[in-house]
């Protein structure tokens, strides 16, 4: 019961943080993107549930979604280069970043998606384009779904999975 209560407080922190951009809102975990060729990237794939359907399709629950970017390199900065959030038919929702930025050593950024905004449906997903100057850890990525259903609480992640890397050296 305290996981659910903590959970749901903390989706209507990420919700309040949503009214700006990225940019605005996660400005302490940014520094100037390199200037040098960037080496390596990469791209991570985050299947996440804005609606699930349940009891065969006669009810469908709908989730807030909040996706957490992370630097996972204690050393270097990591660039981000595109966040975009498509939705069941692979249509592009949103997009969440105007250019480039770069996250500081072990640094995280969030997007939140509201409990009412069902655009991407049972199939929702992310994709996080990423790079970097030299060899760099892998980001972390993941999205935590709320929700509830009459007076049931659920909350679930699912994980990012890489679909590109260019230039590991």
């Amino acid at each position: 019961m305290m996981l659910a209560c903590l959970l749901i407080a903390r989706t209507g922190e990420a919700a309040a943080q949503s009214s700006g951009t990225v940019e605005q809102n996660f400005a302490n975990s940014l520094t100037t993107v390199p200037s040098g060729p960037l080496a390596v990237s990469g791209a991570l794939y985050v299947p996440v549930y804005s609606s699930v359907s349940m009891s065969q399709g006669k009810l469908r629950a709908d989730f807030s979604v909040t996706l957490s970017v992370h630097n996972a390199s204690e050393t270097s900065p990591l660039v981000l280069k595109r966040i975009a959030y498509f939705d069941t038919s692979g249509n592009m929702v949103e997009s969440y970043l105007k250019s480039p930025v770069a996250l500081k050593p072990f640094s995280t950024i969030e997007v939140s998606i509201a409990t009412a905004d069902t655009r991407g449906g049972t199939g929702a997903n992310f994709v996080v384009d990423w790079a970097a100057p030299g060899e760099i850890a892998e980001p972390v990525v993941e999205a935590l779904m709320v929700g509830s259903v009459g007076a049931g609480h659920y909350a679930f992640i699912s994980q990012g999975r890489p679909i590109r890397l260019v230039g590991k050296n």
